[in-house]
């Protein structure tokens, strides 16, 4: 078990950006691509990844200032540190059975593939840590390895199914056909997104607000453009941590870089990941024509560019802070999560077509939600980083994670397969949740081919001479 513990480690020691074009790349010559389409394609995709990574801590290293300059003029103390969720990754690779479950986690995926029960590959190796940190905070409480395996099953299965319900839309929306999102704290939010949306729908008023970026910048014309928008939120912000105009503007030009690049860095990922997901559909449907279509599952940052998610990410940062200091109860201010934000509404405003103003109401409850599930999960945390020798520079109090700490859906798990008898009695509301969204995708999906249906013209009757 060390031997093949120090395996993984070493894999996992190299940088996403060079770990997925590999994967990739591999998968290209099972799936017979041309040696040059596999490694241009390998290559762009990282590139794609670098540019991402690149332009997001570009943009936490000009907001984390002036959000830490905001908070510290309110005068609020509070006595737990969000770490964001690094640490969380850190702790969940390093449980002692994550070798073991790594090997449970692609077996599960194979079978189901095979008895299609699911048309999802999932690829995305490095994000299998959100299903490891369902299986340590289980481990913590119950010492079962049964109830940890279970827990991670359980946990993978349903995520394969809401990447897979929720693919069809993914490709709609943004036009990459083949790839579903399989990471854990995002794709699960795609359930919130279509009920959400559907709810929305019934509401009067509420249902005929069209607020995506187009009809924005079309409606409002410069002053709904994203890029006009991320400035005078910079600008807003500049204002609120008591800026000077020079830094002030800068953080305003920043924002709005960060809402023009991340889209084209996606682009330029995406280019990438076309002839792999075509070459896996043409492979699939020539050796296993009974499969039907599949996607490959992917990180959610193959689609964050786009700019609804950007805006309605950047309007939920303020929303949550204020929400941290309004709440009784809640324990951290949520700084080292907030920009993972614009992760958060991903896969909403894919279920909402980009309608920032949907999306924007539909991530307020569960952003309370997560604020006290972080707090009520601070010890718990800390307790983790602890055992796992995971330090802080210096800093040794209670920690907690906002964004990830924070996921309603790892709650879930954690708490039913620790015994909770609330957490299981939730299990009916869930299945309910969970067929709701499978009936909502359904018919979701017959209207966006309807639209490209072309209707055939009606035959005219000849006239009676």
């Amino acid at each position: 078990m060390e031997h093949l513990s120090s395996i993984v480690q070493y894999i996992l020691g190299f940088k996403v950006y060079v770990l997925l074009p590999v994967i990739i790349f591999i998968f290209a010559m099972v799936f017979r691509i041309k040696f040059a389409t596999s490694i241009r394609s390998a290559i762009s995709i990282g590139t794609g990844f670098i540019g991402i990574f690149i332009t997001f801590d570009f943009f936490v290293s000009n907001i984390g200032p002036a959000v830490k300059a905001l908070v510290s003029r309110t005068g609020l103390q509070m006595n737990v540190l969000d770490v964001g969720w690094p640490p969380l990754a850190t702790v969940a690779w390093g449980f002692k059975l994550a070798p073991l479950m790594i090997l449970v986690i692609l077996l599960v995926n194979v079978i189901l593939l095979f008895t299609r029960r699911t048309k999802v590959v999932n690829v995305d190796i490095w994000n299998f840590w959100h299903f490891l940190m369902v299986g340590a905070l289980v481990y913590s409480a119950t010492h079962s390895v049964i109830l940890t395996t279970a827990a991670i099953i359980t946990a993978e299965v349903i995520v394969l199914k809401i990447a897979e319900w929720g693919a069809p839309h993914v490709k709609s929306y943004t036009g990459i056909s083949g790839i579903s999102i399989t990471t854990l704290s995002v794709g699960a939010y795609y359930p919130a997104g279509v009920i959400g949306n559907a709810i929305i729908e019934k509401i009067p008023g509420l249902r005929s607000l069209k607020a995506d970026p187009v009809s924005l910048k079309n409606k409002l014309g410069i002053a709904g453009d994203p890029m006009i928008i991320g400035a005078v939120l910079g600008i807003a912000l500049g204002i609120g941590a008591s800026f000077d105009v020079k830094k002030t503007l800068e953080l305003a030009v920043a924002i709005a870089a960060v809402i023009i690049l991340l889209p084209a860095m996606c682009g330029i990922l995406s280019s990438g990941l076309i002839p792999i997901s075509d070459g896996m559909k043409h492979f699939m449907q020539r050796k296993f024509p009974h499969f039907g279509e599949t996607y490959i599952g992917l990180d959610n940052a193959v689609i964050m560019g786009d700019p609804a998610m950007i805006v309605s990410g950047l309007l939920l940062m303020p929303v949550a802070l204020a929400l941290a200091f309004l709440l009784p109860g809640v324990t951290f201010i949520p700084i080292g999560d907030l920009p993972n934000l614009m992760a958060f509404v991903i896969m909403i405003v894919v279920a909402t077509r980009g309608n920032v103003v949907r999306t924007v109401l539909i991530g307020i409850p569960f952003i309370v939600a997560q604020l006290y599930i972080a707090s009520f999960m601070g010890p718990v945390f800390t307790d983790l980083a602890q055992k796992s020798n995971v330090t802080f520079g210096g800093y040794d109090g209670p920690i907690t994670s906002f964004f990830d700490g924070g996921l309603p859906w790892r709650f879930w798990f954690y708490k039913v397969f620790s015994g909770n008898v609330i957490a299981l009695a939730f299990i009916p509301l869930v299945a309910v949740i969970l067929y709701a969204t499978w009936r909502l995708t359904r018919e979701k999906e017959k209207k966006d081919v309807s639209v490209f249906v072309t209707p055939k013209p009606k035959r005219r009757k000849p006239r009676a001479k």
